[in-house]
């Protein structure tokens, strides 16, 4: 679980942060079983049951894909390297190419798929960012005045326009809604060096 970070909100109010242990620990403590809990990577609300005791509601809490693991039937691959075979349809062309490439077809897919990878990641991090700090701010911050031209000035890249646009807006609403745009306006100025 150590892979989640989650925001605990009661109304307008920001009331805890951190692991969903540590959120729902704080929830329980503080009596704020009508908190709304926000996953911070995809701007998400949790979907929590709060009933009973602490021990109870973290027994509920979701897991995380590397706790929720099913076990694979055994196939040919390296599975100890995470090798897992898979059918890839190409054109003759395409195969011909691939069994020319110095250490074969797989070799040659592996190295391309990195390189794709590596040339779209910080457009994928932008685009993932956006979209967790704009489902956060429709749900808490739609109707903060300005709203809707906060979140073109977020899509658009404007980081020096969204801060102005949410400087009038609630504070705890404000600094989490800046705080999941960070990395969109990081993402966005590593891009254009």
């Amino acid at each position: 679980m150590a892979d989640f970070h989650w925001t605990a909100f009661r109304g307008e109010t920001r009331i805890a942060g951190g692991s969903p242990v540590e959120v729902v620990t704080a929830i329980k403590a503080g009596g704020h079983e009508s908190a709304l809990v926000f996953d911070d990577a995809t701007g998400k609300p949790v979907d929590l049951d709060l009933r009973g005791t602490l021990e109870d509601c973290l027994g509920r809490l979701p897991k995380s894909d590397a706790d929720s693991v099913e076990p694979v039937e055994r196939r040919p691959g390296r599975p100890k390297l995470g090798v897992v075979p898979r059918e890839v349809t190409l054109l003759p062309r395409h195969w011909e190419w691939l069994g020319q490439q110095p250490g074969g077809a797989s070799v040659a897919l592996r190295k391309l798929v990195d390189a794709a990878r590596a040339a779209s990641s910080s457009g994928d991090d932008r685009r993932r960012a956006q979209e967790a700090a704009d489902r956060f701010m429709r749900a808490l911050g739609g109707d903060q005045p300005g709203y809707e031209d906060a979140a073109r000035a977020l899509y658009a890249g404007q980081e020096n326009r969204f801060k102005e646009l949410t400087e009038s807006w609630l504070k705890d609403i404000r600094d989490h809604a800046r705080y999941l745009a960070r990395a969109a306006f990081r993402a966005g100025s590593a891009e254009e060096k």
